[in-house]
């Protein structure tokens, strides 16, 4: 009765129909129900987004839309990201913090010109928007968007097969942001996604989802890539998912994302949480995140304790499974500082039994975004 009344709670996509026509077998995620694979297969899915193009609903992600003079400069007070300096047309990665100096969420933010545009995690958005929202000055704006659909066409192919209905998206480079209309709907296209590959995300009116996943779908090369095969595709790219390799305990220079933070930014140190980052950056952490790669062929997974060699625990294992296209378990976590560096033996310790490993640099599999 209970796990009915679970399900009867989960939120869908506009895409959740098509899903299942597809053959999508659908679970519970972050509050959805949303496909984990389809009848191919996670690994099927996972090798067609590195060869070809696959297409994945992110429906479910937040995205809202900052307007108002001073837009930036109000962002600018919850992240270290430099916001005020992005130029029209463009996106950038960013953190929003905590005041304790933890990551309450990592997202997207695009300068539209006229607005900015956010795209935020599904799981953490209604906590996002109320601590944008507390920081507005008069004259700004935060407007939640969630009667817009978002899709993610990854992989070597997808550009150019999306050019076939929109030829603009070719001058697009990574992380390139703009307006554009699509089998007559109006979207707005970033070249960038979480796979590791070039690609593409496009924001679209919810009822124009489906209309628009068909028409990318028919497109030669195409084919639907469900959850599963995103977590793999990431993993490999060395990205973080939040939740299990970022969370409020963690602080942007443990997590290896001292890269999110702006030069300017890094100057002025006025954004929620900073003490933490700074303290951080003069002194160094405690715990690293780091790539980890067990010997053999069985992956460590979530939560997998990490022990030196023989020795004490170091650490966790945050993400972990098998690699597709790199042949072999791969994995992510937070060891002690002093166990950081690459090609450190490591103790994975699975069902009791140590197995062995060592860190290993990140991304697994090289990106090839379109710089």
């Amino acid at each position: 009765m209970a796990d009915s009344a679970a399900a009867e709670l989960l939120l869908e996509t506009p895409l959740a129909s098509l899903h299942r026509e597809l053959g999508g077998r659908m679970v519970p995620f972050a509050g959805y129900t949303m496909p984990v694979q389809y009848p191919a297969g996670i690994m099927a899915e996972h090798l067609h987004c590195r060869a070809a193009a696959s297409l994945f609903d992110v429906s479910h992600m937040g995205q809202a839309e900052l307007i108002g003079d001073g837009a930036a400069a109000a962002l600018e007070r919850l992240t270290p990201a430099d916001v005020a300096g992005l130029k029209p047309g463009r996106q950038r990665y960013g953190l929003l913090m905590t005041e304790s100096g933890g990551i309450l969420d990592d997202f997207m933010v695009a300068n539209l010109g006229e607005r900015l545009f956010l795209v935020m995690n599904a799981s953490r958005k209604h906590l996002d928007l109320p601590a944008i929202e507390s920081v507005l000055p008069a004259g700004v704006a935060l407007r939640p968007l969630p009667d817009r659909a978002l899709l993610a066409l990854q992989g070597p192919a997808a550009v150019a097969a999306l050019a076939t209905l929109a030829p603009g998206v070719l001058g697009l480079s990574f992380m390139g942001v703009g307006a554009f209309v699509v089998e007559g709907l109006p979207v707005v296209i970033s070249r960038s996604g979480y796979t590791g590959e070039d690609g593409v995300e496009i924001s679209v009116p919810a009822e124009g989802a489906e209309r628009l996943a068909r028409a990318l779908l028919a497109l030669p090369g195409v084919m639907p890539g469900g959850l599963g095969a995103r977590d793999s595709l990431r993993l490999e790219a060395g990205l973080c998912l939040y939740g299990n390799d970022i969370d409020e305990t963690t602080s942007p220079v443990e997590a290896g994302l001292v890269w999110t933070i702006g030069k300017r930014r890094r100057m002025a140190w006025d954004f929620l949480g900073a003490d933490r980052v700074r303290a951080d950056l003069d002194n160094g952490p405690r715990r690293l995140r780091v790539g980890i790669k067990p010997e053999g062929r069985q992956p460590a997974r979530g939560h997998t304790p990490i022990h030196a060699p023989g020795g004490a625990p170091i650490g966790e294992i945050t993400s972990g499974g098998f690699g597709p296209s790199l042949g072999g378990p791969m994995a992510m976590g937070y060891v002690a500082r002093e166990h950081a560096a690459d090609g450190t033996p490591l103790e994975l310790m699975v069902r009791g039994k140590p197995l062995a490993a060592r860190v290993a640099p990140t991304p697994f599999v090289p990106h090839r975004y379109a710089r």
